[in-house]
């Protein structure tokens, strides 16, 4: 069966420690495609850097891994091909590189976007639900929450597929067969 690129995009969405990154490896091996996982996330400090090491030891060998903390779009037109699969972990990190970068979160949320329906082979995103905890008590983090929720929006509307996992139970979004909703 042919599928058409955008059918090829998976989002996958979870609060910390929900198992998303477990599933979207999963999801990723089981494409039987070379894989390669693009890491946003920066070792500023040592209890980073040791999440980075076990992060890797998890994945093993057979991971191709680029490490990119701003340009994605760049690595995903770079990486994306039809005989491999494309791992991004995790869209949060990448945004918060981008704030502290003092990037405009939307004109790179934007391009993010528009490459989506061009890539050449199947890739899955991994993103943080930050938005179902208390109202954070300062402004940076409430525009950091924020402009997370519009992210994870805004690939949820493009990515052909969206999976939201809780205690490692993965709970199919998009595509669904529910009824619109009205009143």
């Amino acid at each position: 069966m042919t599928h058409s690129t955008g059918e090829r995009t998976t989002l996958v969405l979870g609060g910390a420690r929900s198992g998303k990154s477990r599933l979207a490896e999963k999801l990723a091996h089981e494409t039987g495609l070379r894989k390669i996982y693009v890491a946003t996330g920066a070792a500023h400090d040592d209890e980073m850097a040791s999440r980075i090491a076990a992060h890797k030891d998890q994945r093993g060998p057979s991971w191709y891994t680029v490490e990119e903390q701003l340009d994605l779009v760049s690595v995903l037109q770079g990486e994306c091909g039809a005989d491999r699969v494309v791992l991004v972990d995790c869209l949060t990190l990448w945004l918060s590189n981008l704030m502290f970068a003092d990037k405009d979160v939307v004109a790179e949320t934007a391009q993010l976007r528009s490459v989506l329906k061009d890539l050449r082979g199947p890739c899955v995103f991994v993103s943080n639900e930050v938005g179902m905890g208390i109202v954070p008590e300062n402004r940076l983090s409430r525009s950091f929450r924020d402009a997370q929720g519009r992210l994870n929006q805004d690939m949820a509307q493009e990515c052909h597929q969206v999976v939201f996992v809780a205690a490692g139970l993965p709970l199919l979004l998009k595509p669904n067969s529910q009824p619109d909703i009205k009143l």
